[in-house]
């Protein structure tokens, strides 16, 4: 039997399951786990999806959500404990979707404790919970902490006050709420509509961009690589007791404002006219408001002063060249999370009335 080089006991290799696997978070956050040495799996819906994990070193698990869901007995075929269990995915209406997700975790926690894992919940929401802040510059302005009071838009209120029924199962797991902001890179998430409509812009008479919104609206983004690493970061905390039960904002280490994203995008782009505000008898960019026009101010102070995590990757304006043409690539090659964000845009306008 060939001897290990380095003669030190390893501790036993940990395990994650993901939820939204194939996502615009549930995939990053893998490939963070995976680089961190845990085993992790991967549920996403539908076989096609399993390939893109399989290449990251993800164990793909195939199956839905819902409350008579069969996937965990894939899952028990390779392991029956689990360390961390992360919940990256959402629907809306949100209830339901919530419902399943509680049940499979109570029954793949009662599993993992009965054979001696006690494992970690954390449940993705987002700093839209908490509303809007003023904008850049005015009088009174401060961010959005962990304690400010919830007041999502209606279309979130069922995941901003439903994931906090985590909290009431500490006889089964451990749980905390993650609330990142919006986020860019790759892919790009939402962000990729600003992307889309410099675009569009750009090929028109005027060449010029045309928003209705205060260009001191504050769009405060985080990478999405960083965003996953606080995910690990949280995993890894050597004291359980000082995450479970508690909220945990992600933002990167300073906001932008969208006079900042309208003078790159305006570069970049070429636009002659420029990112300019809109008058009132200019035609409305529908979901401009809700991309753009979302102002807040994110404190992240919480789980920098608790894990030691930091944001590493330039914000969304120092880099805007570099993100467009990840995104435009990602365009390019049909990637279903761009096919995935059109279609919540659409849905978003429909359930707004816009």
């Amino acid at each position: 039997m060939a001897e290990s080089t380095i003669p030190i006991a390893r501790p036993r290799p940990k395990t994650a399951f993901l939820t939204g696997a194939n996502g615009y978070i549930g995939f990053t956050v893998c490939r963070a786990f995976v680089r961190a040495g845990y085993r992790v799996f991967g549920l996403v819906r539908r076989l096609e999806s399993a390939t893109n994990l399989i290449a990251e070193e993800i164990i793909p698990i195939i199956g839905s959500i819902s409350q008579d869901a069969t996937f965990l007995q894939d899952l028990y075929q390779y392991t029956k404990t689990v360390d961390v269990i992360v919940s990256c995915t959402e629907q809306v209406p949100f209830g339901e979707h919530f419902d399943g997700i509680l049940s499979f975790v109570q029954k793949l926690a009662g599993t993992s404790n009965q054979n001696g894992v006690r494992p970690l919940v954390l449940a993705s929401s987002g700093c839209k919970d908490y509303g809007t802040t003023e904008v850049h510059g005015a009088p009174g302005l401060a961010p959005h902490t962990e304690e400010s009071p919830l007041q999502p838009i209606e279309v979130l209120h069922g995941r901003t006050y439903r994931s906090l029924e985590l909290f009431g199962y500490t006889d089964l797991f451990d749980a905390a709420v993650i609330r990142p902001t919006p986020l860019f890179g790759y892919d790009s998430s939402y962000y990729g509509f600003a992307f889309e409509v410099a675009a569009a812009a750009a090929k028109t008479p005027e060449s010029t961009l045309k928003l209705h919104a205060d260009f001191n609206t504050i769009l405060h983004g985080c990478h999405i690589d960083d965003c996953a690493e606080a995910y690990l970061a949280l995993a890894q905390h050597p004291d359980r007791a000082a995450v479970a039960g508690q909220c945990f904002n992600i933002s990167a280490y300073r906001y932008e404002t969208l006079a900042d994203l309208a003078k790159a995008l305006a570069a970049e782009y070429g636009l002659r006219g420029g990112v300019v505000p809109a008058s009132a008898a200019d035609k409305v960019v529908p979901f401009a408001d809700l991309a753009l026009g979302y102002s807040q101010w994110v404190d992240s102070t919480k789980i920098r002063r608790l894990t030691g995590w930091t944001d590493k990757r330039m914000l969304l304006a120092e880099n805007l060249h570099v993100y467009r043409v990840a995104y435009e690539e990602a365009v390019r090659r049909g990637h279903e999370g761009v096919l995935r964000v059109r279609e919540r845009i659409t849905g978003t306008l429909i359930n707004t009335g816009k």
